[in-house]
Order: C-alpha cells, then sequence, then structure tokens
C-alpha cells in the first residue's frame, strides 16, 4: 500500500469552480481522501493538494484517467504533480 500526495496550483478566481470538481472526483474514484490547501496565497494562486492514504500501486493511473475526465482544465495553472510515500519498517 501507498500513500499518494496530488499538488497543483489554483487561480484564485477559479477556486470556487474546481473545489466541487474535485470533491466529485475524490467521491467517484472511491477511496479516503482529503482535499487541502496552503493557507497562503501567492501571486494569485493556492496551492491544493489531494491526499489518498493507504492506495494500491495501481491507483495512481487510475487516478489520473479519472482526472482527465474531470473537468479541470483550464481551471489548473499548470500541471498536476503527484508524489508516493510509504510508510517505514519498523524497528527491529
Amino acid at each position: 500500500m501507498i500513500d499518494l500526495y496530488v499538488y497543483y496550483k489554483v487561480r484564485e478566481a477559479d477556486a470556487p469552480a474546481l473545489a466541487p470538481r474535485v470533491r466529485a472526483l475524490q467521491a467517484r474514484v472511491g477511496m479516503q481522501s482529503q482535499l487541502k490547501r496552503r493557507p497562503d496565497v501567492r501571486d494569485g494562486l493556492q496551492t491544493w493538494m489531494e491526499v489518498y492514504p493507504g492506495v494500491d500501486d495501481g491507483f495512481p493511473a487510475r487516478l489520473d484517467a479519472a482526472a482527465l475526465d474531470a473537468g479541470f482544465d483550464g481551471l489548473i495553472a499548470g500541471p498536476r504533480r503527484a508524489e508516493i510515500f510509504t510508510d517505514l519498517p519498523p524497528c527491529a
């Protein structure tokens, strides 16, 4: 299992239109998820992060495909970037 973090920039003016689309995407993929944003705004841009803890290795590809169909075009400034983290093994 992995934890997936997807982050991207959103123009402040587009945030109200994008938020329900991201939440709908998260509901469609049916995995535990969170939607977060940095508290600061720089140059009119917010940084958002989708968090998907404990997903299988194939989930990032499925999420990418779903995101293409989610209607984010024009509402995100730049690419969606994904980072994968795994748990550290316990100490012996």
